[in-house]
């Protein structure tokens, strides 16, 4: 089977568990993490075929959003052999997935991981990574602000922030700060906002 012709396999089989998602964890974080795996893996010498595929497949089995996210990961596994994925592929993006997570706070095992990760992190941060956040902290009840407790706000100074400096790959880096710029420049005119709002309690 041709590459391409994988590809849009691994699509469609993505698209069942995200197409109705509305936690910024949708079919289309899906595809800018695949696309920004492949075009990292061009840039870092390493292989764009498996890297986009690992990245289509980032979340599968992520425990915040599957309920049964071991059965999850077994699904995934035998989807890449009837496919066409040797066994040492299939572990390859395996083991390249497992350490994708931030909350799990594991370092990538090989460079594949490395750029999945630093693909998924671009995704969380700049204006699509604002977007997102508020897309998931309403999709959890969250307020968007709060002086104590879990807020939409204090998800950026919990882990948005810091996501620029965690970055693995050099091709990564330069997007990565221009991105955190853009973050901090809203979080200084929503704080801006904030305070005119507050004037006069």
């Amino acid at each position: 089977m041709e590459q391409r012709q994988v590809l849009e396999k691994v699509e469609q089989f993505v698209k069942k568990y995200f197409n109705q998602d509305s936690s910024g964890h949708d079919v289309e974080h899906m595809k800018r993490v695949a696309v920004w795996a492949r075009n990292l893996a061009i840039e870092e010498g390493e292989d764009p075929f498996l890297c986009e595929v690992a990245g289509w497949l980032h979340d599968i089995g992520d425990r915040k959003l599957f309920k049964k996210p071991e059965e999850a990961i077994i699904v995934r596994d035998d989807f890449l052999r009837t496919v066409g994925f040797s066994e040492e592929d299939v572990e390859t993006i395996c083991n390249a997935i497992g350490t994708v997570s931030f909350s799990k706070g594991q370092n990538p095992r090989s460079l594949i991981g490395a750029i999945v990760q630093d693909a998924d992190r671009l995704d969380a941060i700049g204006a699509i990574g604002i977007a997102r956040a508020f897309a998931y902290g309403g999709s959890q009840n969250q307020p968007i602000y709060s002086s104590g407790g879990q807020s939409s706000i204090g998800h950026f100074h919990e882990k948005l922030l810091h996501l620029s400096t965690l970055i693995n790959t050099e091709s990564g880096k330069k997007e990565a700060e221009y991105r955190h710029h853009f973050m901090v420049r809203f979080l200084e005119e929503f704080d801006r906002e904030q305070q005119l709002g507050k004037e006069g309690e």
